[in-house]
């Protein structure tokens, strides 16, 4: 089976680790890759969904992993099925879990999953308002993709001000 691993990260990197213990016979590519799995990685622009689908045609990929929350978010599992390529990852609908913290924590809600109370804000005074009602301890994250530095566990409501 030939595989297209997509990432550059260390979660990219364990999986690669995974395929190559794996039994059978596989051949894996990945994308870009990093230090770790340089004897595996190609040259591939994966931010173009057209070029990624363009590749896996020539190179004769079986199948897709996508690894990072950017590319899924953006859409590329979905550019790849459409486009015939088998792949393994969310859809953008799925992936928006990740991409939005405020959208995870309403569909939370909606679906009655148990969580932490919530509260979203595009107005600072009234975060500020809203947490001072809250009280401490709280934890504050940023929507959207943030790469794993999105949330803020302040010690004190000064530093949840600030």
């Amino acid at each position: 089976m030939r595989l297209l691993l997509i990432g550059s990260g260390a979660r990219e990197h364990a999986i690669a680790i995974a395929i190559e213990n794996s039994p059978g016979n596989h051949t894996l590519l990945v994308a870009p890759g990093n230090a770790g799995t340089a004897v595996h990685n190609v040259v591939l622009d994966t931010s173009d969904h057209r070029a990624v689908a363009g590749f896996c045609a020539e190179a004769d990929i079986d199948m897709v992993i996508v690894g990072p929350e950017v590319p899924l978010v953006a859409g590329l599992a979905d550019d790849l099925r459409a486009a015939g390529v088998a792949c393994f990852g969310p859809d953008r609908a799925a992936a928006r879990l990740e991409g939005s913290k405020s959208f995870a924590r309403d569909f939370a809600v909606r679906h009655n999953i148990a969580g932490p109370r919530t509260a979203t804000f595009t107005d600072a005074d009234r975060a500020l308002e809203w947490i001072r009602d809250f009280g401490q301890p709280v934890v504050v994250k940023a929507d959207g993709l943030a790469a794993g530095k999105g949330v803020i566990i302040p010690s004190s409501h000064h530093e949840t001000e600030q």
